[in-house]
C-alpha cells in the first residue's frame, strides 16, 4: 500500500531510518546520555550550516512556534521598539507575539504575497531610532513568497538594528547566507527542510548577541531564551525535552549532513521546478510570480467552478495531502509543498491525479 504522501509545509513525510530513531525505550531526561545527545544536536545544528564559529543554539521542546515566541519574548531591550514586516500570516503572527509580551511595534504592511517595500523600511528605521530589532518571515509559506532577507539585512547594518529571522520554513530548503545577514537571531525547527518530527525547534544566537540578551528582562519563564541558551551551554536542560523526538532529530541531522544544505536545496528546487511545469500543463495559474517563489512551496488559483474541500478530498482518497489558503485567500487558493523525503514517482502520481481531477472539474 502507498504511503500517505505529505504535500502540506510540515510536518514533512520522514526516512524510515528518522521514524525509527523514535522507537526507545522509557528514559530520564537527567541522564548522561540525554545530556550528550542535546549536546550532539546543538552542535550539529552549527556545524551543518557551516555557522560553528559566529552563532550559539537554543533547543526548545515545542513546535516552531514555541521557537520564535521564545525569540520574540526575549529579543528586546526596555524601553526599545520592534519593527515587524507583516506580509502573510506568519509575519501577523509576529506582531500578535509582539504585543502579547507589551512590545510597541512599528508594523510594516504589505499585502499578503507582496513583497515590503524598502524605501518604507529604511525610512522607519531612520524616523524612528528607538526601534531595535526588525524581526522579520524568509519563506512566508502563506503565499510561498520569498521575503528578501538580504536586502533587509543590508538596511539593519546599514542602520545599526537587530535583525530577528523565522526562517521556520526556509532552513535547509532555502539559500540563507549567514555570513552576508550577520542576523542577531534566527528561528528554525525540526519538523520542515531538517525532516524530523514536531516537537522540538531552536533559536540559532549569534554570538554578539549574548551581553544584550542577559540584560534583557525575563518575560516569560518557559520561553527565556537566554536562560535557556546559558543552561544548554553548561549541558543542562531548564525543562523536560521531548527525548525520542530529540534522538529523531538527531539522526535527521545526520542525514542532512550527508546530502549537504546545498544537496537539499537543490533537490527541492529541482522537485517544485518540475511540479511547476506540470501545474502550468494543466493550466493551473500560479499566485504569485515563480521568481519571488520558493524551493519548497508552490500557491495556486482554484480553477473556476472548482472547491478546496472536494479537491482536498479526492486528493487525500489517493494518497495525497495538500494544504488550504488561509484567511482571505481560503476559497481561491491552494497549496503544495514538496518538502521533506518524497519520492520522485510520487510527485509523479499527484500530477496524475491532480490532472484528472481539474479535468473532471471542467467537464463538469
Amino acid at each position: 500500500m502507498n504511503r500517505i504522501v505529505l504535500l502540506n509545509p510540515g510536518p514533512v513525510n520522514v526516512t524510515p531510518t528518522v521514524r525509527d530513531s523514535l522507537l526507545r525505550g522509557d528514559m530520564c531526561h537527567r541522564e548522561p546520555e540525554i545530556a550528550e545527545l542535546i549536546q550532539n544536536i546543538r552542535k550539529k545544528l552549527v556545524r551543518v550550516f557551516g555557522i560553528e564559529d559566529r552563532y550559539k543554539t537554543a533547543l526548545i521542546t515545542g513546535s516552531g512556534t514555541a521557537a520564535l515566541e521564545m525569540a520574540v519574548s526575549s529579543c528586546l531591550s526596555e524601553g526599545r521598539t520592534v519593527c515587524v514586516i507583516q506580509n502573510g500570516v506568519y509575519g501577523e503572527r509576529i506582531g500578535a507575539m509582539s504585543k502579547a509580551y507589551g512590545h510597541p511595534v512599528h508594523a510594516l504592511t504589505s499585502g499578503w504575497g507582496v513583497p515590503p517595500d524598502l524605501a518604507e523600511l529604511e525610512a522607519t528605521l531612520m524616523g524612528h531610532p528607538e526601534i531595535e530589532v526588525v524581526a522579520m518571515v524568509h519563506h512566508e509559506t502563506t503565499t510561498g513568497l520569498m521575503n528578501p532577507l538580504n536586502e533587509v539585512a543590508a538596511l539593519c547594518r546599514k542602520h545599526g538594528k537587530k535583525l530577528l529571522v523565522d526562517a521556520i520554513s526556509s532552513l535547509a530548503g532555502e539559500p540563507f547566507d549567514f555570513a552576508a545577514t550577520q542576523a542577531a537571531i534566527v528561528v528554525g525547527t525540526a519538523n520542515k527542510c531538517i525532516q524530523g518530527f514536531p516537537g522540538v525547534s531552536f533559536v540559532l544566537v549569534h554570538n554578539n548577541e549574548w551581553e544584550r540578551l542577559e540584560n534583557v528582562p525575563a518575560r516569560s519563564v518557559y520561553f527565556d531564551l537566554f536562560k535557556n541558551l546559558s543552561a544548554q551551554e553548561k549541558g543542562e536542560t531548564l525543562f523536560t525535552p521531548a527525548i525520542q523526538v530529540h534522538y529523531a532529530f538527531d539522526q535527521a541531522l545526520d542525514e542532512l549532513m550527508q546530502e549537504t544544505v546545498e544537496g537539499r536545496i537543490r533537490r527541492y528546487g529541482e522537485a517544485a521546478q518540475r511540479l511547476r511545469r506540470g501545474f502550468a500543463e494543466m493550466g493551473l495559474a500560479l499566485l504569485l510570480d515563480e521568481a519571488l517563489l520558493s524551493n519548497s512551496l508552490t500557491a495556486l488559483k482554484l480553477p473556476e467552478g472548482m472547491t478546496y474541500g472536494p479537491l482536498h478530498d479526492h486528493l487525500r482518497q489517493n494518497g495525497f495531502v495538500i494544504y488550504a489558503g488561509q484567511g482571505g485567500l481560503s476559497k481561491s487558493i491552494f497549496r503544495i509543498a514538496n518538502m521533506g523525503d518524497i519520492r520522485r514517482e510520487e510527485f509523479d502520481r499527484l500530477l496524475e491525479v491532480l490532472k484528472e481531477t481539474v479535468l473532471s472539474a471542467g467537464r463538469a
